[in-house]
């Protein structure tokens, strides 16, 4: 395996979790990709590392087991990133479009892997084929299908509402309020382009389209360092109270409207 990011600790991690999936699913894993963004461009040492590793038939409880095993060990591992692995394994057949399948999934900060439909998008499918960063295996183009610029448009007007309600869940930290500036911002500009880019094009885009929101875009963007203390520190009353004006107001926009 090459070199895939400029982290060469991290290099390490992945070597060592491609290693440990070959060793656990043998000639059963077809291949294993970078997505999310260090696929996109934008990764920094605070970056999730995304991953979707793509098996050529269903896991069986064996495999499962095997592969359990394998993920306490990675995060046991002495190095960050380890700890921040997140992705879902993919049967090939079901890679190929979206459904509402469930897969074998490893959030960011875990070690146990559980049933979710978090990678089964069209976003995820859209950066995988779009821009392949290949661990192992073929070209994701030959596993995925192309995703259309109104496939992307109709997940992202979907996933308003999810966000929307998730913004008055529980007290705004500090992890979650810029968190939720920048999601919604990716949701808009796919909603007007129709396609996926990095957190900083989407900012930069962002800044200029709405200039309205363009002090609470900046503040987000600023607000990057070091995410795991901010999300034990509380989010200021009036950073708040402007993010969920925020929300509103995309809320607003995205809404169909009635005629």
């Amino acid at each position: 395996m090459t070199e895939p990011t400029a982290f060469a600790d991290l290099n390490d991690v992945l070597a060592e979790t491609l290693g440990g999936m070959r060793d656990a699913l043998g000639d059963e894993l077809c291949g294993l990709y970078l997505v999310g963004s260090f696929a996109v461009g934008d990764a920094d040492e605070h970056s999730d590392v995304d991953l979707i590793a793509v098996t050529n038939d269903n896991l069986t409880d064996e495999d499962v087991a095997r592969l359990q095993t394998l993920h306490a060990r990675l995060y046991a591992l002495p190095s960050t990133w380890a700890q921040h692995l997140e992705g879902s394994y993919v049967p090939r057949r079901s890679l190929r479009r979206k459904d509402s399948e469930q897969y074998w999934f490893l959030d960011n900060g875990a070690s146990e892997l559980v049933r979710d439909t978090h990678c089964n998008t069209e976003l995820v499918r859209w950066v995988l084929r779009e821009h392949p960063l290949a661990l192992h295996g073929p070209d994701p183009a030959t596993l995925v299908d192309p995703v259309t610029p109104e496939q992307l448009r109709a997940e992202a007007r979907a996933m308003v509402d999810e966000y929307a309600a998730w913004s008055h869940e529980g007290p705004m930290n500090r992890w979650k309020q810029p968190y939720l500036v920048t999601t919604l911002c990716r949701i808009l500009h796919t909603i007007d382009t129709g396609r996926i880019e990095s957190k900083r094009t989407v900012l930069e885009w962002a800044r200029e389209t709405l200039p309205e929101w363009r002090g609470l875009v900046q503040r987000a963007s600023d607000d990057r360092p070091d995410p795991v203390r901010r999300y034990y520190e509380p989010a200021a009353d009036d950073t708040v109270a402007a993010t969920l004006a925020f929300v509103d107001w995309v809320v607003s926009r995205t809404r169909p409207r009635m005629r």
